[in-house]
């Protein structure tokens, strides 16, 4: 869990969150039906070598690709690959940069063409869930004030929360503690303090919340089949409240 000591480690951490929105501002300009899953991933690619980052996602536990891409039904981990966009479908994007020894990670569902009024509400809703989450970062609040946030604005609008993957603390390492369940009873767990960095990312789905791995070993589905949408920022607590340090 990084407490973060200084500016100088907190400028850090803007610079990799800077080049984490950068490469999604990127990635939502070049989305639309008939690219491929795979382009995206080499956009993504080119603009990181240029920035002097690296893609923090390749290599991780094996994983092979810059990006995840997950489509429609898709949760998360989605390999990038030949898979062509078409009208109507929604895409997460997640993008995780190191620089300098610090991470950002970000995530945003994409719209691909004209969709239909449910994914819409279904991108809306998930974009809320996480600014609800992201309110919640405060001085002093508790940990599942962020996971109640989350689930009390999703389950108000007839979605289901995913269970099986969290939100994390960020910092030196992709992944470091504390989990941030996307659900549960407020006033519980671990106190924010200035210096907290956290990895909040909602992932919320038009039918069941069941999940299941593909044979990829990589892939989460929804169970059902049903659409899922994933937004994730890198917020930082401070004495004066939430910093979103990959927003742009």
């Amino acid at each position: 869990m990084i407490n973060l000591k200084s500016d100088r480690e907190l400028t850090l951490m803007r610079d990799a969150g800077r080049v984490v929105a950068e490469a999604l501002e990127e990635v939502a300009k070049a989305v639309r039906p008939g690219i491929t899953t795979g382009e995206l991933n080499s956009l993504v690619e080119d603009l990181l070598q240029q920035r002097g980052a690296r893609a923090a996602f390749k290599g991780y536990y094996g994983y092979p690709e810059s990006i995840c891409a997950s489509v429609n039904h898709e949760i998360v981990h989605g390999i990038p690959g030949l898979k062509t966009l078409m009208d109507g479908d929604i895409i997460s994007i997640d993008i995780g940069v190191e620089i300098n020894g610090y991470y950002g990670d970000a995530a945003v569902t994409l719209p691909v063409g004209n969709i239909d009024e449910v994914s819409q509400k279904l991108i809306d809703v998930t974009a809320r869930c996480l600014e609800a989450g992201i309110e919640q970062c405060q001085k002093g609040k508790r940990l599942t004030d962020i996971s109640f946030a989350i689930q009390d604005n999703a389950e108000s609008a007839g979605f289901s929360v995913v269970k099986e993957y969290v939100g994390h603390g960020i910092g030196r390492a992709m992944h470091e503690d504390p989990q941030v369940p996307n659900f549960g009873r407020p006033g519980r767990g671990l106190r924010l303090s200035p210096g907290l960095v956290l990895a909040i990312e909602p992932m919320i789905n038009v039918g069941g919340s069941w999940t299941e791995v593909l044979a990829d070993n990589w892939t989460v589905v929804t169970k059902d089949r049903t659409r899922s949408a994933h937004f994730e920022h890198t917020v930082a607590v401070t004495e004066c409240g939430p910093e979103v340090l990959t927003r742009r």
